[in-house]
């Protein structure tokens, strides 16, 4: 999708539908028209002004219409006003969701030129205006259809917006504005490109076609890429990953992603972002019900979160390196398949007594954090996994929680959240969680018990991570869902990729 800055106000606008922003006015609660649309609205034959008077659309967030232009061949084919609520909480989320609407709506109904009218406040200056609605427009019109029969005759994608217009009145300083409109276009893409991956079918979205996506956004972004499975797994002793991906027909294997970086900065150790990759989970020999694994495609969010957050980071050149790992595999019951009871030697020379066969992500992100803190030494390692359906209980689909043994990095990752509008949550990792996964016939057990699964997983985890700063973000409740928002309808939601991209923008150095 093409995003343009414009320059010069709402009555130079030639477009199929233009999206207008209308908060409701502090004094009275009406909604009130931006500044120039009332002599658009007049070229138009006042079709605004009097749905507005005529009640039909209020302004309270949420609120949308569709007017039609009643002169002839007018500049403007469709107006969508869209409500923001009250002018005083006018933030970049709510800009984000200005521009879902108008790029949904376009989509929705085969409209190639849409325009939508920017409203920088006192504390979202131009620039973070252009990058929240930029962000908007490119997810607003994400659909998985590429499986659906109507996609498919056509031989692509349904249409969506070829052309997005940002309007500002009388924009000073316009290449720092489009600077920040072009990197938000390609972290959103990115996270688009996340969620493709996760709501791929399992069928298609096999350990080694993750792999090969991977190779494609490295070719993409300039990254390097290098794929580990069979004996490469062997001889790094990777026995935790290969004992979960031994009841599949289909290998597991390590996916690494590097972004050397530039100028001073690439003289640094690099960050490290580690994706869970299960590409679909039966819960092995711990079957799962049926009815919970209708969605456990996505048990690969994690990883499709670093693979998207690698594609930006390479295609914006960002000055730190970064290097991403993910553990792959598919988690299936076979005559092969490890078994409860089994104890496994990781990477690490941990041993891991294994009660469930269902806590699997865990294990593999086991071999997956040993490798990356031994071959990378990095300054600061995030991992990224649906792990626990405890913390879906606990926060739902509106937060990740994030812990781990650095604090100082968990409220960097909490104030980057913030900035991209996905909410993280601290959790805690108290002794006793780490008590409760000793083994009595092994170095540490697979599962805590029913108490405090999400910490006990996190424990776990930290057995892996040395002293390297470490955070666990645990997304099993906002990697994937059906609760909806302008610029997501169901499934993958890509959650991390913006959030990852706003926390290594803004210099990660605070907690060293």
């Amino acid at each position: 999708m093409k995003v343009t800055i414009k320059s010069g106000g709402v009555g130079e606008v030639r477009a199929d539908l233009l999206a207008i922003p209308m908060t409701q006015s502090s004094k009275n609660g009406r909604p009130s028209l931006p500044r120039g649309v009332a002599a658009l609205d007049t070229t138009l034959g006042g079709v605004i002004k009097a749905a507005l008077q005529s009640d039909d659309f209020k302004g309270a967030e949420s609120d949308r219409l569709v007017v039609y232009p009643t002169t002839s061949q007018p500049a403007v084919r469709r107006v969508l006003l869209v409500g923001l609520g009250d002018t005083a909480s006018l933030n970049a989320e709510k800009q984000r969701h200005l521009a879902a609407a108008a790029s949904s709506v376009a989509r929705d109904r085969g409209h190639e030129r849409v325009a939508v009218l920017a409203r920088p406040t006192r504390t979202l200056d131009a620039s973070a205006t252009a990058a929240a609605l930029a962000e908007g427009a490119v997810l607003g019109a994400y659909r998985y259809d590429r499986y659906q029969s109507k996609a498919r005759k056509a031989g692509k994608k349904s249409p969506r917006p070829r052309s997005v217009s940002l309007v500002f009145d009388d924009l000073a300083g316009p290449t720092a504005v489009r600077q920040a409109a072009a990197g938000a276009v390609i972290g959103a893409e990115s996270q688009a490109c996340a969620r493709d991956l996760s709501n791929a079918p399992p069928n298609e979205m096999t350990p080694l076609a993750l792999a090969a996506a991977a190779r494609a956004a490295a070719r993409e972004a300039n990254l390097r890429c290098r794929v580990l499975r069979g004996v490469e797994l062997e001889r790094l002793g990777a026995r935790a990953l290969l004992a979960v991906g031994g009841g599949s027909a289909h290998p597991p294997c390590l996916i690494v992603l590097q972004h050397p970086g530039r100028g001073r900065a690439a003289k640094q150790k690099p960050l490290a972002l580690v994706g869970k990759g299960i590409t679909f989970d039966s819960g092995g020999l711990s079957l799962k019900p049926s009815n919970s694994m209708t969605e456990m495609k996505h048990d690969m969010s994690g990883a499709a979160a670093v693979i998207g957050a690698m594609r930006a980071i390479g295609k914006m050149d960002l000055a730190e390196p970064v290097v991403g790992v993910i553990a792959a595999a598919e988690n299936m019951p076979s005559g092969t398949a490890y078994r409860p009871g089994d104890i496994v030697t990781a990477a690490s020379g941990k041993t891991i007594e294994v009660l469930n066969t269902d806590a699997e992500g865990r294990v593999v992100l086991a071999d997956a954090l040993h490798y990356t803190r031994e071959k990378f030494a990095p300054r600061a390692m995030v991992d990224l996994a649906t792990l626990t359906g405890a913390t879906m209980v606990a926060l739902g689909p509106w937060g990740t929680a994030a812990m781990g043994n650095n604090d100082a990095l968990i409220e960097e990752l909490r104030a980057a959240g913030d900035q991209a509008s996905e909410r993280v949550w601290p959790m805690p990792l108290l002794p006793e969680h780490y008590r409760a996964i000793k083994s009595p016939v092994a170095d540490i057990k697979n599962t805590g018990g029913p108490s405090a699964g999400a910490s006990t997983a996190g424990a776990f985890l930290g057995e892996f991570v040395g002293d390297t700063p470490w955070a666990h973000l645990d997304i099993a409740g906002t990697g994937w869902n059906s609760h909806r928002t302008p610029y997501h309808r169901g499934g993958a939601t890509g959650v991390g990729v913006r959030m990852l991209l706003a926390w290594i923008q803004a210099g990660v150095q605070r907690f060293a």
